[in-house]
């Protein structure tokens, strides 16, 4: 396998309402003309759970209360994974160009994860019109926005 370097750009931290996605100070003109954008996608390291034995999980045990017995880690959104990388799509509050901050109210990231990349959110790009999931998640939300309301601690074993 290729080895790949991967350099932080910056980190998840709290915020007063939300979350603040920090950028170091070389990479904050990456922000330039981000203003507009209602959502952006955040790819970040779960450095939280980096370590050679969870990098070898490639089937997870029943994760899903209603789902199977077994789970390829590529049918999860577990951070437990070969490469650990998440991603989340999230509402912009704000952003502080100076400071090299972007405000949002939730990511589902521990304060301190490392950021890896911002991308704009685009309909022409990341919306897909016509989806389909296993029987077992089709009761999940549709919709970021509906996803607030549902109960996800009842979805989980773990």
């Amino acid at each position: 396998m290729n080895k790949m370097e991967i350099t932080s750009i910056g980190e998840i931290k709290p915020a007063e309402d939300g979350f603040a996605i920090t950028l170091k100070k070389e990479y904050r003109d990456g922000l330039t003309n981000l203003d507009g954008y209602s959502h952006i996608n955040i790819l970040w390291w779960a450095d939280q759970v980096d370590n050679p034995e969870f990098r070898k999980i490639t089937v997870a045990d029943k994760p899903y209360t209603n789902g199977p017995d077994k789970v390829g880690i590529f049918a999860t959104r577990s951070p437990l994974r070969p490469n650990p990388i998440g991603v989340t799509t999230v509402a912009v509050l704000k952003i502080d160009h100076e400071k090299g901050i972007v405000y949002t109210p939730y990511i589902d990231a521990e304060p301190g994860t490392p950021l890896l990349d911002i991308k704009p959110y685009h309909g022409s790009a990341d919306v897909v019109k016509n989806t389909s999931v296993p029987e077992w998640c089709s009761h999940w939300p549709a919709s970021i926005e509906d996803s607030v309301e549902f109960d996800w601690d009842s979805e989980f074993n773990f």
